[in-house]
């Protein structure tokens, strides 16, 4: 191999900062580790944290016991910075005590192994928690992906950012409403932007017509769904296809009047309708260009005149219950 693609290969693996005050514990560490992994070594607390910022490791393995500053300190300190936070610490200590575990794992340690070390734990500790970050990075980076989508649907609507961010915090009130935990209605929180990512595909004319669109203006409009569903396309990623169930789903109504597809009642997957209600909130108590804004009152009025019809008289329900949390989400987002 030449030295080309040597620096290659080493430059690809992950680095891990090693802390110990021990220069024993470090070279047995990096006996383990150094085939798969990049190592930094830090004697003390003080040289752990400037090795954190300036190397940005993906792990550090830290000593607890270190004179002057203790790896518990070192770790309240990562936390307290925003630019390590981030970098998961697992424990490496002598201690074996109920009490200095719970100690590290409350400073926001991730993992404690215990002094003598195994090769074969210590390894595979760190691939576990490897494998943790790259899966939220890999979330976070689709996250970023759907909100860039989202951000160029509104350059083509009439809609404003802070609709977006009102009807997304609305359709997570009723995801939770319904029994839903809280990772699944977060991830309809971070879906529900790409509803109208369709309206990209929508010409001008008729996205920005100041009057009633015709017939074959309408019919045009209809398509955004399929065109939304398109544009995400079929991905493995969960919250993806979150995001294209909204986009594909939510003009259609409970009584089977709704489009593209014409779907009924529970056909309707409960994320449509969900977003379907939650948009429709919005649009009415916000003022645009074609109308003003309705007040809460005619806004709960029609909204409960529609159970059965275009909403899912469940969600019309729990909507009426937990109206005082729609207002506060919409008192927080006013349009500006």
């Amino acid at each position: 191999m030449n030295n080309a693609i040597l620096r290659d290969v080493q430059t690809s693996k992950k680095t891990l900062l090693l802390v110990d005050d021990e220069p024993v514990n470090l070279r047995v560490l990096k006996q383990v580790l150094h085939q798969d992994y990049q190592l930094v070594f830090a004697k003390s607390g003080e040289e752990a944290l400037r090795l954190a910022k300036l190397e940005h490791p993906a792990l550090i393995l830290l000593d607890i016991m270190m004179p002057n500053m203790t790896g518990i300190e070192v770790c309240q300190a990562l936390k307290r910075d925003p630019t390590t936070q981030a970098i998961p610490v697992i424990f490496v200590t002598a201690l074996n005590d109920e009490h200095d575990e719970a100690a590290g794992f409350a400073v926001g340690g991730v993992d404690y192994i215990v002094k003598p070390i195994s090769a074969t734990i210590v390894k595979a500790r760190v691939k576990n928690h490897l494998s943790l970050v790259q899966a939220d990075e890999l979330r976070r980076t689709r996250l970023q992906v759907i909100q860039r989508l989202g951000r160029a649907a509104e350059y083509k609507d009439n809609e404003t950012g802070t609709h977006v961010i009102r009807m997304s915090h609305y359709s997570k009130i009723l995801a939770l409403a319904c029994g839903i935990s809280e990772t699944q209605a977060d991830d309809l929180l971070h879906a529900a932007p790409m509803h109208d990512i369709g309206k990209i595909g929508i010409p001008d004319s008729i996205l920005s017509k100041p009057g009633k669109l015709t017939q074959e203006e309408f019919e045009v409009m209809k398509t955004h769904p399929l065109i939304g569903a398109q544009i995400i396309g079929d991905v493995d990623s969960e919250l993806l296809r979150l995001a294209k169930s909204v986009a594909l789903t939510h003009h259609e109504k409970w009584d089977g009047s709704g489009y593209p597809k014409g779907l009924k009642g529970e056909d309707i997957p409960l994320e449509g309708r969900i977003v379907a209600l939650a948009d429709v909130f919005d649009a009415l108590t916000c003022k645009r260009p074609y109308k003003e804004a309705w007040s809460i009152d005619k806004t709960v009025a029609y909204i409960q005149s529609q159970s059965g019809i275009h909403f899912d008289p469940e969600l019309v329900k729990l909507f009426t219950e937990n109206l005082e949390l729609f207002i506060e989400v919409k008192d927080k987002w006013l349009d500006t």
